[in-house]
């Protein structure tokens, strides 16, 4: 049996910096969504563990302990207090590095997910979501892998009730930037939280909504990184409603006013700009996640 798992493109359609505990990590408060795209993994019994990586961003991923995959994989087996078997992994990693989509914490959530599926466990037990808070601030959201507000520090999560997919294109200019650098060039780390979520029956509220928000971090990743600014100016000239950069960047969002738009503005910036990621695709609406089969 083979356990195949998307592990989705997590998008921050606002961030908000709101403060910074004396520990020294930020809060946050951030309003997340999930594309129908990302990595993907392959998860089955094996004789021993084993591990492989391939895809367009495969190059240079570790594929020993540092990787999340293989932390989570050894984090639930020691959790588990049985002896899980052995597993083969394989990952093929679609999306840029280090680039503000939540590759790694997704690729990790969706590890866990699948390997609940071999071993027997619930994803929603406390224990699967202990370890997924040991794996870092952005594991349990994606291992949610739905519409959501995360606060605190990313662990406080409320998933949303009712919110709608939105046609999406992701760009990224080329460039990876460090999470740790662009939180030490804030300005300010006390700014005011996301206001008052309306019920977003659909993607004009949405939009709206965004309007009155931010992504505090995007003015510190444009000091560090070259392109940001640019990657944002193409998607408005190919017609995005309304364009953001993603967590820590420097991967840049669109929302268009329908697939069609959005595969002919991914089209247009890929032609034009040929050495940078660019993909059309959906979030997933509220409830919409259905996690691959084997």
């Amino acid at each position: 049996m083979t356990a195949f798992r998307l592990a989705p493109a997590k998008i921050n359609l606002a961030l908000h910096v709101t403060g910074r505990r004396a520990d020294g990590y930020h809060l946050l408060e951030s309003l997340i969504v999930f594309a129908r795209f990302g990595d993907r993994l392959a998860i089955e019994p094996a004789a021993a563990d084993r591990f492989s990586v391939s895809g367009a961003y495969g190059a240079g991923i570790p594929e020993d302990d540092g990787n999340l995959v293989l932390r989570a994989r050894n984090l639930l087996r020691r959790a588990a207090g049985t002896a899980a078997p052995p597993v083969a992994i394989t990952l093929w990693k679609n999306l840029p590095v280090s680039s503000g989509v939540g590759g790694g914490s997704s690729d990790a959530a969706a590890a866990l997910r699948a390997l609940c599926r071999l071993w027997g466990f619930d994803p929603r037990d406390e224990t699967v979501r202990g370890v997924a808070s040991a794996l870092g601030a952005d594991v349990p959201m994606c291992l949610a892998a739905r519409p959501l507000v995360a606060r605190g520090i990313g662990h406080d999560i409320d998933v949303l009730p009712s919110f709608p997919a939105l046609p999406v294109v992701l760009v990224n200019p080329g460039v990876s930037v460090s999470t740790p650098a662009v939180f030490s060039r804030l300005a300010s780390r006390d700014n005011l939280p996301l206001p008052r979520l309306p019920r977003f029956d659909d993607a004009d509220a949405v939009v709206s909504w965004l309007t009155g928000t931010r992504n505090d971090l995007e003015m510190p990743a444009g000091i560090l990184a070259q392109g940001i600014d640019t990657a944002r100016a193409a998607l408005e000239a190919a017609g995005a409603r309304f364009s953001r950069m993603s967590g820590s960047g420097a991967t840049c969002f669109g929302i268009f006013a329908s697939t069609d738009a959005a595969v002919w503005a991914a089209e247009r910036i890929r032609r034009d700009r040929p050495g940078w990621f660019v993909e059309a695709t959906h979030t997933m609406a509220s409830g919409e996640f259905e996690d691959e089969q084997d």
